[in-house]
């Protein structure tokens, strides 16, 4: 999103905002030290652990790992999309939203919201006074729904025929076109333009604002297909957006757990029955974006799925995705119902108290995961427990939140008779267990020594000013992390009064977002004054590997084949520099 917004004028946003100022208005800060201090509004605490700072205009929680500048807490506190965040604090600043080439389109998505609107207030009329609306009604009614909860979400009825909407709302040809737009007419391949939805049971598909944005549709017979969703449009992308989402969050107080469920229905049922906080996925998976929406809405997700293969891919696949978004204050769980049943066809056979007791003994994503890997290996044996930390390896890796992952590990070395150090080394070094050890004498893992570039990038983050005096040219290397390092010193060198909290914006949108802020964040044992040395010798140390790099490869080669006379030469000019450490060559 924020992709719309110049770089220049998120950074100009942020440079003149006052984080402290920012946060003060939600929190009670205290001064300590250079810093100020509250109690962290992200995860309950005793004692003050939320850290604000006014130097790097950045603020990072001890406790629960959260942090980012401005923008960030907005989005998360208020839970706000980013452009909001950015208009509001813009706002304060004296800044208007600078006008983008996606300016136009904000003003087409405009009149679309509201004719998805005014669609939705007739659907909704129709319901109540067409003849076969009345029908859809008492389906409704036959299903358990009372006319609260169909006001509640706002269901309606597409009469039968091909043009109620289109001679409703398709008077002119420019409301023609929005209504394709929209997804509510079709164009069809002879040039002939019909309705979309006829004869269903619309279920109005809302954003966070609670604007209609989309619909659902649903037969009462059995004609296929039995729901009918909207296309992709300019305002609806269904990979993004979660029905039941605006409905849950409107009950005046908090909102806590989020129960996902496959289907309309199943939201509204639940609701029905007092269950007020599912949402459904539009016809898809759950993917990243759902994932993202559902963690920055509350702490604990809940999934549900049938009880078989289906269900059993469609959890894993949900559990795949949540090992990298995860925070160690986020709980992720399964709920798996019985054979036969749906989340709307069990609550009104069981009512609310006990679909609740369901939900609060749900599998925890930690037990789903040993024990659907551990499915595939038989524990019994050595080489079956070899098998699952093998199996297991690669989705560690993914884990975000670093005290779930440490929490697995010791189940998995439990499991399996092996010690977690192992398992650490194992992981550290990305090599497989040819047989899982029996546990006998307890070893302890050395920490890894950071490596220069990541030494470098740290640096840089928690003191952007080290960039102005240096004079380098990094080498070309395939080191990870190097084109980071240089993006940031470029960066840092062309706009030197970037704070940590501006700079950590650009790459917001990138993978490597969330591992730049925990490295904002890491504790350096050496005295700030020593920084600037630090950096040089981690820049010299970044050459040396490099030079390395190269003279592995001519060796590698040399063993092979024939060097020629140019690449002999070469190869002793690079010997010669790292014998001598060629200091005089690097200029810093």
């Amino acid at each position: 999103m924020n992709k719309r917004i110049p770089q220049t004028f998120i950074d100009e946003v942020l440079t003149r905002t006052d984080i402290v100022s920012v946060i003060e208005q939600y929190l009670p800060l205290k001064k300590a030290g250079s810093n100020y201090q509250a109690l962290c509004p992200f995860h309950n605490e005793k004692s003050p652990s939320f850290s604000v700072s006014s130097v790097k205009q950045f603020y990072y929680c001890f406790g629960c790992g959260v942090s980012g500048n401005s923008i960030s807490f907005l989005m998360e506190y208020e839970r706000m999309p980013f452009i909001e965040a950015l208009e509001q604090l813009a706002g304060s600043a004296g800044l208007t939203l600078p006008e983008t080439q996606s300016g136009q389109q904000d003003s087409q998505n405009a009149k679309l919201y509201d004719l998805m609107y005014e669609v939705a207030k007739d659907y909704s009329k129709q319901l109540k006074n067409h003849q076969q609306g009345k029908q859809a009604k008492t389906y409704l009614h036959n299903r358990g729904l009372t006319n609260g909860i169909i006001e509640h979400f706002q269901l309606g009825f597409a009469p039968p025929g091909w043009d109620h909407v289109s001679k409703k709302f398709g008077k002119t040809g420019e409301k023609t076109t929005q209504l394709l737009s929209a997804g509510m007419l079709i164009d069809n391949e002879k040039g002939r333009i019909y309705d979309r939805f006829r004869e269903r049971i619309m279920f109005p598909i809302r954003d966070r604002r609670g604007r209609v944005i989309a619909f659902g549709g649903r037969v009462m017979n059995d004609d296929t297909p039995k729901y009918l969703n909207s296309p992709e449009t300019p305002i609806f992308h269904k990979s993004y957006e979660l029905f039941g989402l605006y409905e849950a969050r409107l009950p005046k107080r908090p909102l806590n757990r989020l129960l996902v469920v496959e289907g309309y229905m199943d939201v509204i049922a639940l609701a029905q029955n007092g269950i007020d906080f599912a949402v459904a996925t539009l016809g898809t998976a759950v993917t990243e974006h759902h994932l993202q929406r559902l963690f920055r809405s509350v702490k604990e997700v809940v999934f549900c799925f049938d009880a078989d293969s289906a269900g059993a891919r469609a959890a894993w696949k949900a559990a795949e995705l949540s090992f990298g978004q995860l925070s160690d204050q986020i709980d992720v769980r399964f709920l798996f119902l019985p054979e036969g049943e749906d989340p709307d066809s069990l609550v009104q056979k069981e009512g609310q108290k006990a679909f609740l007791e369901r939900l609060n003994h749900a599998t925890s994503l930690s037990q789903f995961f040993l024990e659907h890997l551990s499915e595939e290996a038989n524990l019994e044996t050595i080489e079956g427990r070899a098998k699952l930390v093998s199996l297991a390896i690669p989705y560690l890796e993914k884990i975000a939140a670093p005290i779930i992952q440490e929490l697995i590990i010791a189940s998995l070395a439990k499991i399996t008779s092996t010690h977690e150090a192992k398992i650490h080394q194992w992981l550290e070094n990305k090599q497989e267990p040819t047989a899982a050890p029996l546990a006998h004498k307890q070893t302890t893992a050395q920490p890894s020594q950071s490596s220069p570039v990541r030494s470098s990038i740290t640096l840089l983050l928690q003191q952007p000013a080290l960039a102005k005096p240096l004079k380098i040219s990094l080498p070309d290397a395939n080191i990870p992390g190097l084109e980071i390092l240089k993006q940031m010193i470029n960066l840092l060198q062309n706009n030197p009064k970037l704070s940590t909290g501006v700079l950590l914006e650009h790459w917001r949108d990138q993978p490597e977002h969330k591992y730049l802020c925990k490295l904002a964040t890491t504790a350096l044992m050496i005295p700030e004054n020593t920084f600037a040395e630090e950096l040089k010798e981690s820049i010299k140390n970044i050459h040396l590997q490099a030079l390395d790099q190269e003279i592995e490869v001519l060796m590698a080669k040399a063993s092979a084949q024939t060097l020629n006379n140019d690449e002999k030469n070469h190869l002793n000019s690079l010997l010669k520099r790292k014998k001598t450490g060629f200091n005089d060559s690097i200029p810093l």
